[in-house]
């Protein structure tokens, strides 16, 4: 019966958003959620009407806005480089989005910049031309040179959005991530839960320079310290996200602690992390929390190196960036109402 009702809709009429919610047995109110990325949604209902409009040929109509400018929207992710196996996973979801997009009228271009070099994500920013971009969106850390350029750059036209990790007190008009505090919290309530006869507990970021990390590490002490006081805290150690150097903090760590109980991670260096537990003697004796569901955090959970892993979704963290930037881009003075993230947990046991 769809087959043809389908083939019906190209020989009569353009496909609407009535028809996707039809092809797809989902309500209007769904569709819409889906389309503009919000929030509240479940993964497998967003395939299903994704599915249904590869499949009836749905293309949306531009806004009067869009429709009355001169050029295309143009957009610029800028995302560090190197060895953090999330950023890269950030980076290939603007890469799949990016071709679709032109049927949009939205170009959308990848910067990649030297992870954690200020200078070089500031320089990125001041070399934009409102002309050739209309909206950034930055993994940023808290830095004055990126504060500057990011003030600097919606002075001059270009909306600055953050990704992942926040740049509060700037110009910045939106931020797409998860709650990081939150995210602290839980780890911490997951520690404390691991751990009832208390320990001591290693704590590992990436750079405190970053706002994500800097405010899972504030959510997981103040979780720590108002339900799990008996646990006893070393560091933060900063590993720059960079695995080998993760990998040799823990191993350093595990040589002058025995008695080390937990190891929270706030950032990425996860192949590192895991490489070190497993030449020690002691994975899986050690309740190790990390963030970012990747191939190495997804080793460390199979192999029992890792107990829990704390992710956000990459894939819709960048669905829900475009579609803010394209909002905010065409004179939207807001980003509407827009929740976190939400924040994946995964063990061993529902690791998909």
């Amino acid at each position: 019966m769809q087959g043809p009702h389908v083939n019906e809709i190209g020989l009569r009429r353009r496909a609407t958003v009535h028809d996707v919610a039809r092809a797809a047995g989902v309500s209007l109110a769904t569709v819409d959620r889906v389309l503009n990325a919000r929030p509240g949604v479940r993964a497998a209902t967003v395939e299903k009407v994704e599915e249904a409009i590869a499949r009836i040929g749905f293309q949306r109509d531009l806004g009067a806005s869009l429709l009355a400018r001169a050029r295309d929207l143009k957009l610029s992710f800028i995302i560090p480089d190197g060895s953090n196996e999330f950023m890269q996973s950030l980076a290939d979801a603007v890469d799949r989005r990016a071709g679709p997009a032109l049927g949009d009228r939205l170009h959308i271009e990848t910067r990649r910049v030297r992870a954690l070099d200020a200078d070089a994500l500031a320089q990125s920013l001041d070399a934009l031309d409102p002309q050739h971009c209309d909206c950034a969106i930055i993994v940023a850390s808290e830095e004055p040179s990126v504060q500057a350029a990011v003030d600097a750059a919606s002075k001059r036209g270009v909306v600055v959005m953050t990704l992942v990790s926040d740049l509060p007190g700037t110009q910045r008009r939106h931020f797409i991530g998860i709650d990081n505090v939150a995210a602290g919290r839980t780890a911490a309530s997951l520690m404390g839960r691991f751990l009832p006869q208390g320990g001591t507990v290693a704590l590992i970021a990436g750079s405190l320079h970053l706002r994500d990390h800097s405010d899972r590490l504030a959510g997981f002490k103040a979780g720590l310290a108002a339900e799990f006081p008996a646990l006893q805290l070393i560091g933060p150690v900063e590993g720059h996200d960079e695995r080998t150097q993760t990998q040799t903090i823990i191993a350093d760590l595990l040589a002058k602690h025995p008695d080390l109980a937990g190891i929270y991670n706030l950032g990425a260096g996860n192949a590192g992390l895991v490489a070190a537990l497993d030449a020690s003697s002691r994975s899986g004796a050690i309740r190790v929390i990390a963030h970012e569901l990747t191939d190495p955090t997804r080793h460390g959970l199979r192999s029992g190196a890792i107990d829990v892993v704390l992710d956000q979704n990459p894939d819709g963290e960048i669905r829900e960036a475009i579609a803010t930037a394209r909002m905010l881009a065409l004179g939207g003075k807001h980003a509407g109402t827009t929740n976190p993230i939400e924040i994946g947990i995964f063990l061993r046991d529902n690791l998909r």
